[in-house]
């Protein structure tokens, strides 16, 4: 539960114990089990709330498939832009370029010419309408 082990449990009691003191941590335990004992029976209504809402399809639902932390929005998204099929195999993306396939016009290009066409003492262009 939220990751905490034992060993973390029994940290934070012994750090309670020291913050709180002997006196007010009898009533702060029994605070914090009102809390959770709330908090269980406020789940355990929803739970019953939400199969009397759906009557007997709430056995029927798959509620691991529901789990909204298996869901990866770029797969989502990328599965939504292309119509590929969401169960077959991802295909092995190309990498490989051709020299001739660089566009000569690209910004990149154009801004390294520019860079070497300045001499090692003049200084950069400055821009007064960009500032």
């Amino acid at each position: 539960m939220f990751g905490l082990t034992f060993e973390k449990l029994l940290i934070i009691g012994v750090i309670a114990v020291f913050l709180l003191g002997p006196e007010r941590l009898p009533h702060y335990a029994a605070q914090l089990g009102r809390l959770v004992r709330s908090l269980r029976d406020m789940a355990d209504g929803a739970k019953t709330r939400v199969r009397d809402e759906m009557g007997p399809d709430f056995d029927d639902v798959d509620w691991k498939k529901l789990d909204p932390r298996q869901y990866d929005p770029r797969r989502i998204i990328r599965e939504a832009l292309t119509d590929v099929d969401p169960f077959a195999e991802p295909a092995k993306p190309v990498v490989a370029r051709s020299a001739a396939a660089v566009n000569e016009n690209s910004a990149y290009l154009q801004h390294k010419r520019k860079r070497e066409a300045l001499g090692a003492d003049e200084p950069a262009p400055y821009d007064t309408e960009a500032t």
